[in-house]
């Protein structure tokens, strides 16, 4: 997986989010001090507003050098009020926009927010403007304040919690990444929207650069479920094929690895059809081989040579255990345990018979003294996965309780019934 940071669309406000500061100004040489005691607190002295008129008039002609200095005289004058120190803020910060000095852009429009001058319905396109602001200074603290800010008032756009996860990331806080990107991500889901891509990608990133296995884990398991592809399931089940110690439960995992298509090499397919035969699924064993032969995974004449020896077994003991599926039933049903019952639901999953394989699974769970009975119930949770039913699969999936890797299979089994594949 690639951990370089993805890209922010930087769409910095220009004169939509700041011009108001233009209009605000608007007539200013022409206010009296007589005219101007019905609004005390919005005044604008004849010393203070003679340069701001000439910084406006230079605006409406992009003069922006002039401008700047009518403001700068502005600003040095001793007297001046609040409001008169609003008004220079906001001309400095559509000055600094336009000719693109942000660092000086995002000092001079910073205080709007808090001055009190600002209308209400211009702080949230000011907040807005500020984390994009600071973002692109590379101010980061203040770029997560904001676009925090921004979030949680509502009036942020789709592109902020990226620019806040980002900005995280970019000051390596992998745990403000980890704890920011999963509030968003449980907030989506509260409302029933599928977390961004990019916020999980962003999420995996910070966990394998904490070494975090558990954090990486579960940034997987999010991935597979809202953007299932191969590549996030090989990455899941890498360490299930490092650590399963039994022949049956790495069976099971090529049985999951297999179905999520991460496969890739020729012995992936001829080990996991061998196990399948040997365990009593020639019919799993023969389609393994031949999903393997009809995506080209057999590069040479000594690979493609095994297959198809493997096929002609699969194929000849799928021919002898089809002739006694009858007699066989008949023998499990009147068994005192049912562990003929489960191999018989595992044969008729293979043939995929998901009917008969469901009906004998539970049979022999119901029945007792199997062996396994975590692993009956994994495979009741694919025959039902497979018939169509999710719901019931979930229910089975849940039960498997004993064996820590078929518990950690079943869970993954889950994530793939809720990711929306599995059904035959």
């Amino acid at each position: 997986m690639r951990d370089d940071v993805m890209k922010v669309k930087r769409t910095l406000v220009a004169a939509v989010a700041i011009g108001a500061a233009v209009v605000c100004c608007a007539g200013l040489a022409g206010v009296t001090r007589a005219q101007a005691a019905d609004a005390p607190a919005h005044t604008v002295s004849r010393e203070v507003g003679k340069p701001l008129k000439a910084a406006q008039d230079a605006l409406a002609k992009q003069d922006y050098s002039t401008a700047l200095a009518k403001l700068q005289e502005a600003d040095a004058m001793p007297k001046k009020s609040a409001y008169e120190q609003h008004l220079i803020h906001e001309m400095e910060g559509y000055v600094y926009v336009r000719t693109k000095q942000y660092q000086q852009a995002a000092k001079a429009l910073e205080p709007g927010l808090t001055d009190g001058f600002l209308a209400a319905d211009q702080l949230p396109q000011r907040t807005v403007a500020v984390a994009q602001l600071n973002y692109q200074i590379k101010n980061y603290d203040k770029a997560i304040q904001y676009g925090t800010q921004a979030i949680d008032k509502g009036w942020a756009d789709a592109q902020m919690p990226t620019l806040v996860a980002q900005a995280y990331y970019l000051k390596n806080d992998w745990k403000g990444v980890v704890h920011f990107e999963k509030s968003q991500i449980e907030a989506d889901q509260k409302k029933g929207v599928t977390p961004p891509n990019e916020s999980l990608q962003l999420l995996l990133s910070a966990c394998l650069k904490m070494s975090n296995e558990d954090c990486t884990d579960d940034a997987l398991q999010q991935l597979v479920v809202y953007h299932p592809k191969p590549e996030y399931w090989q990455q899941l089940l890498y360490s299930m094929f490092k650590t399963v110690k039994s022949d049956r439960n790495l069976l099971q995992t090529y049985r999951l690895a297999s179905e999520v298509n991460v496969l890739k090499r020729p012995e992936d397919y001829t080990d996991f059809a061998q196990l399948a035969i040997e365990a009593g699924s020639p019919g799993e064993a023969q389609q393994a081989i031949e999903k393997g032969l009809q995506a080209n995974i057999f590069p040479d004449a000594r690979t493609k040579g095994k297959a198809q020896r493997l096929l002609t077994d699969a194929k000849r003991a799928s021919e002898r255990d089809q002739k006694t599926l009858a007699k066989n039933a008949r023998e499990a049903a009147a068994a005192s345990n049912g562990q003929q019952e489960v191999g018989l639901g595992l044969a008729y999953l293979g043939y995929q018979q998901y009917d008969k394989a469901v009906d004998a699974l539970k049979q022999g769970i119901s029945k007792g003294g199997l062996k396994s009975p975590p692993e009956a119930k994994l495979l009741l949770g694919i025959a039902e996965l497979k018939k169509g039913d999710k719901s019931a699969a979930l229910t089975s999936f849940k039960s498997v309780k004993g064996d820590p890797t078929l518990e950690r299979l079943a869970t993954l089994w889950s994530l793939r019934v809720r990711s929306g594949g599995g059904e035959a």
